[in-house]
């Protein structure tokens, strides 16, 4: 079993979580508290309650007399009800697991899950931390989540304890001041992550130490002699485009190149946290 360090330093207006990963790659977080976690969650609700309306008034006017003079009227009603708990049951665990660790609550207010060794949430994680989430919400209005939340010093609720899941702050956006070299040359080569379509499946299979290897190359890229810098490229390639299944044989170096760069991008947004 992988193992790590977790210290949380307290400072003024918030809490930091110092991560050191097992790639022995130290990370900082901001832990996400009771009220941004009640904010999206709220969200979330409102958007299971619009889901379940649709679900009810689709049975009642589209569903219901048909299936009802055939069978009864208790076939309709216990499919809406299954159709409902499904809906509620899954909406977390496959946006946490499929969405990087976001829900759409959290994205809008800017929060993710992760493990608690800094990678992103996998499914069995997602699966427990979920399905604890029935414990989290006894007796009633997720009063056992709030209290573990309010009173945990990481703003654990009793599924993060067993899934070794924590929820924190998207890393913040860098001030143009500190724009690197390397963001000022994609900038002029005006690429962006949108230019290489990646799934997410295929996004899990990298780890920190990709995410590690992309960064020297992006950051070394422009500082190498052209040769140099096309058989860097062509090493860099072999060893990350098969995780994507891209065929780059027939790529030229600039192609290489450009591709890496989006993919330093992409991968960025979920390696690298700044807070």
């Amino acid at each position: 079993m992988e193992k790590f360090t977790m210290k949380v330093v307290f400072t003024i207006n918030q809490e930091q979580v110092n991560i050191k990963t097992p790639e022995y790659v130290s990370l900082q977080f901001q832990s996400a508290g009771l009220g941004s976690r009640s904010a999206a969650f709220i969200i979330d609700q409102l958007l299971l309650l619009i889901t379940n309306i649709l679900i009810v008034l689709t049975f009642i006017f589209v569903v219901d007399a048909p299936i009802a003079y055939v069978t009864g009227v208790s076939l309709p009603l216990a499919i809406t009800i299954i159709l409902i708990f499904v809906t509620r049951g899954g909406y977390f665990f496959i946006l946490e697991y499929f969405f990087g660790g976001r829900t759409v609550g959290k994205r809008l207010l800017g929060i993710r899950v992760i493990q608690e060794n800094g990678h992103s949430i996998t499914l069995l994680s997602s699966f427990i931390r979920n399905l604890i989430r029935l414990i989290d919400s006894l007796p009633v209005a997720y009063f056992v989540g709030i209290v573990m939340i309010f009173f945990h010093s990481k703003h654990k609720r009793l599924g993060d304890l067993v899934a070794g899941t924590i929820v924190v702050h998207e890393r913040s956006i860098k001030k143009k001041s500190k724009v690197t070299a390397i963001e000022k040359e994609i900038e002029k080569r005006n690429l962006s992550k949108n230019n290489l379509i990646i799934n997410e499946s295929s996004l899990k299979s990298f780890d920190m130490k990709d995410w590690k290897l992309l960064k020297t190359y992006s950051n070394r890229l422009m500082q190498l002699p052209v040769a140099e810098r096309n058989q860097m490229t062509r090493k860099v390639a072999g060893i990350l485009f098969p995780k994507l299944g891209i065929d780059y044989s027939k790529f030229n170096s600039h192609q290489l190149e450009n591709s890496l760069l989006i993919l330093y991008l992409t991968l960025k947004d979920e390696w690298e946290f700044e807070l």
